[in-house]
């Protein structure tokens, strides 16, 4: 049944938290060690080749000036099989030596965990030598056994290097930028130094870059030193001709630097069109709006435009709105109007609320282009929410519909992605960020011409796309910073408001999946950080139409530009004549607007209807709106069956499947006006509170008498969300995992796993984890029966965090068709309905 907006949500209180039983956590099988025999092999030389060395010269300067040498104060790469976790722990037994990084893999055998390690001095080598030959000889000391775990899993050993420096991705992104262009012209860069907690050994590396960049003619434009997220950086300008030495991987070169960790071109901003513009309607004045919850990180909108005047507050921190021309401001327009307005195809009340804008693109849309990207947004939300003099104290929702187009996520966290997870856990913040739109040419090799790909049937159309891009989609990786792991992701969806007349004015463009709810066609797949479910949820984005880009053996197809077939509607800045303009926009980055405005109205519902919601502390309600976004999220039937059939892989394992499955879909699509409000047939529950360490807390669900004896579908669906805090350089960047254990009266209600959804392994490995259960047999519900959902806080992985973490719960009971469910629990719960006004 539709969503009633006079059924509001109903709160539960958890129990008080208990200890958690013993036995209640199962490790995974440790993975089998290396034969001993290739260990000694492969490193013994290594090792001695050091313990020479170091004999000869004590302070290792011998090894300094060999780049190939592990050597004191170079970054050493320890990749492992299984975990990072026991080589943490061993590194903490040597003093000294300072874990940089890791990149943990989980659940992927076929690639090899990675941890940095920063060996300072020759005495911290010597020990590392010493500890070697120990174990080589059996005779480790009590307290030293960690590392007897990181040498029989080691499979490789090596100092980083300038191919480590330069990565693939950013030397293909280089060589684009330099083509055609005079030696002596300069070209920004970035370049990300090892971090070093020692004031004085930053300042000392940081210097030594510096003279090496001003030594080949290059500038200092910008720096920023956040230790907050271990990141320390330069944003240079630096000639062309030097660009080639980085290229080329010359260790005589900047890319041969011991400081240096990454050199990578200038962030640049993902962008959007606005298309087929005209006037705009006036909306409704709407006087006492309220003071901002909700803030948009994005370029300078028309702030005076007629549909965004009343509800927009401009923080302009960075002093970029001289700079950018009335008639560019694109991306800051569109989203701040579907976020206060959502569609104009599709007519809803405006926010109540004013929102809190802090333009971050400057002219063209572009990051400013003298200061570091990640330093923009640290300063803006610390200038919003932190002291006497907060721009926008009360903001708890934070809108991201950006991202870095050169940066597309690999294996490791980007500083951006860090930052948001450190910002979001340390001021209560729920960051929504756009996956991003990959719009390369797509090939398709079902279809020889651009005629054959329009005439086909809706089924060939769609499954000779979904195969286009099953062979491509290990390509089509999300954009930093979407692969943050205390933010929700957002994809776009293939769906709008537009009505079947307008539809068909796309004549020449083809609709490639006509009769299937997926994630559009240039929408970034995922998945995220150590395999977690990435996007997390889908929501409309427009419905992408393709249009011819070339033809081969068989076609390339490119996005078309959004429009009035297929778009989302928003305000516009001036276009030709038309002063106060809307037009049509789509993709991840106006999906993420739409879940951003979707996350407020469950706040407006919540706040209207538990006077005291409101006085809960910003991040207990951050990480229930978390929870409630996602919770309706469910994969499309039949998208889900055709990802299965054409992108298998045929005859593959199910979670191997599923893997591919929510690589597009995520935890599925989200109708908003079920993450707002319930319906006759279905309740849904929302609960927060906070798990100290080695703790459980119960909530109990009421179940309506109503279902007993139905023989009819219903199903329960329970979402836990979380931020946790991140600690990079320590064993487990996900410092705090929680998750729901299986209720112990499934067998009454009559239901098991559905099956269209992520496995329970698959959905433990970011911060939220959802299960859903169903059945169509008969529940046998007795008097005032409860379901117990039981949340555990597993033991920490790393050195123990002690403080309580904040969570939210969101859970729903539903079948379809039987009124009175609702009724019968907010009776139970005693809570009065509410009269229409």
């Amino acid at each position: 049944m539709p969503s009633d907006p006079n059924k509001p949500l109903l709160r539960l209180m958890p129990d008080r938290p208990k200890q958690r039983p013993a036995g209640a956590q199962r490790f995974p099988r440790p993975p089998e060690p290396f034969p001993r025999d290739r260990q000694t092999g492969t490193f013994s030389p290594k090792f001695d080749r050091l313990a020479q060395a170091l004999a000869r010269d004590p302070g290792g300067l011998e090894l300094r000036a060999d780049a190939t040498a592990l050597a004191p104060e170079r970054l050493l790469v320890f990749e492992v099989r299984g975990s990072v976790s026991n080589f943490a722990a061993a590194v903490q037994r040597v003093p000294g030596l300072e874990l940089v990084d890791e990149e943990e893999i989980g659940g992927d055998d076929d690639k090899a965990p990675v941890a940095y390690l920063m060996v300072p001095d020759a005495r911290a080598l010597a020990e590392l030598v010493s500890l070697w030959r120990r174990w080589n000889d059996g005779r480790l000391d009590r307290g030293e056994t960690p590392w007897r775990g990181v040498f029989e899993l080691l499979r490789d050993l090596r100092p980083w290097g300038p191919q480590d420096r330069v990565q693939a991705v950013d030397a293909d992104f280089l060589a684009e930028e330099i083509e055609g262009r005079a030696d002596d012209e300069l070209v920004p860069l970035e370049i990300e130094l090892i971090f070093r907690a020692n004031d004085a050994q930053a300042e000392g590396q940081e210097q030594e870059v510096r003279a090496a960049v001003i030594a080949r003619g290059g500038i200092i434009v910008s720096r920023a030193r956040l230790p907050d997220i271990a990141y320390h950086a330069l944003l240079i300008d630096l000639p062309v001709r030097a660009v080639r030495e980085i290229l080329d991987r010359s260790a005589g070169g900047i890319a041969g630097l011991d400081p240096v960790m990454h050199i990578r071109p200038q962030s640049l901003a993902t962008s959007i069109e606005i298309e087929d513009a005209g006037e705009a309607g006036v909306p409704q004045p709407q006087p006492d709006l309220r003071e901002p919850i909700l803030a948009l990180l994005d370029g300078v909108p028309v702030a005076a435009h007629p549909l965004l005047a009343q509800h927009v507050v401009v923080d302009d921190q960075f002093g970029l709105e001289p700079d950018a021309p009335v008639d560019q401001r694109v991306h800051g327009t569109a989203m701040a109007s579907l976020i206060v307005h959502g569609d104009r195809n599709n007519p809803a009340p405006s926010l109540p609320r004013r929102i809190h804008v802090v333009p971050v693109l400057g002219a063209g849309d572009q990051f400013p282009p003298r200061r570091l990207v990640i330093d923009v947004i640290y300063l803006a939300v610390r200038a919003m929410r932190e002291g006497p003099d907060a721009t926008a104290p009360g903001v708890l929702i934070v809108n991201l519909s950006l991202g870095n187009a050169r940066r597309p996520f690999h294996l490791s966290l980007s500083p951006w992605a860090r930052l948001l997870d450190r910002l979001a856990y340390r001021f209560g913040i729920l960051f929504l960020v756009s996956a991003g739109n990959v719009k390369d040419a797509i090939g398709i090799p079902a279809f020889a011409t651009h005629m054959a790909f329009e005439d086909a049937d809706g089924t060939a159309r769609t499954d000779g796309t979904l195969a286009a891009l099953g062979n491509v989609m290990a390509d089509r990786r999300l954009f930093s910073p979407s692969e943050a792991i205390n933010s929700v992701t957002v994809g776009a969806s293939n769906d709008d408001w537009v009505n079947e007349a307008d539809r068909r004015l796309a004549r020449g463009n083809v609709d490639p999946f006509p009769e299937l709810r997926i994630a559009n066609p240039t929408s970034a797949l995922g998945p995220g950080f150590a395999q977690a479910v990435k996007p997390d949820i889908l929501m409309p984005g427009g419905r992408e139409h393709l249009r011819l880009a070339r033809t081969g053996d068989h076609i390339f197809v490119q996005p078309m530009r959004p429009a009035r077939p297929a778009g989302l509607k928003v305000a516009a800045p001036r276009t030709g004549a038309i002063e106060n303009a809307e037009g049509y926009t789509g993709g991840t980055s106006g999906a993420t607007a739409l879940a951003s405005r979707t996350c407020h109205r469950i706040h407006d519902a919540l706040e209207a209807a538990y006077p005291g919601f409101s006085a809960l502390p910003h991040i207990q309600r951050a990480v229930l709106l978390k929870a409630l976004l996602v919770h309706p999220a469910r994969w499309p039937e039949q998208a889900a069956d055709r990802i299965k059939t054409i992108i298998g892989p045929p005859g593959g394992h199910h979670t191997h499947i599923k893997d591919n499955i929510r690589r597009f879909l995520g935890f599925g699509y989200v109708d908003a006006e079920d993450a707002v409000a319930c319906a006759d047939d279905r309740a849904t529950f929302w609960a927060v509170g906070e798990l100290p360490p080695e703790r459980i807390v119960t909530v109990r669900v009421p179940v309506p008498a109503l279902m007993g004896g139905q023989a009819r579908p219903h199903s329960l669906a329970a979402t836990l969300a979380w931020f946790t805090p991140v600690a990079p350089g320590r064993k487990s960047y996900r410092s705090v995992r929680l998750k729901l254990l299986d209720p112990e009266d499934l067998t009454a209600l009559s239901v098991t796993p559905r099956k269209l959804q992520p496995d329970a392994n698959q959905t433990n490995r970011g911060t939220i984890f959802m299960r859903c259960w169903e059945g169509a047999r008969a529940p046998a519900v007795g008097a005032d029966m409860t379901i117990d959902l039981v949340i555990q806080r597993d033991p920490d992985p790393g050195a123990p965090i002690d403080e309580p973490v904040p969570f939210g719960l969101a859970v729903t009971l539903a079948m379809p068709g039987l009124v009175g469910i609702y009724e019968q629990v907010a009776q139970r719960l005693g809570i009065a309905p509410r009269q229409t006004i």
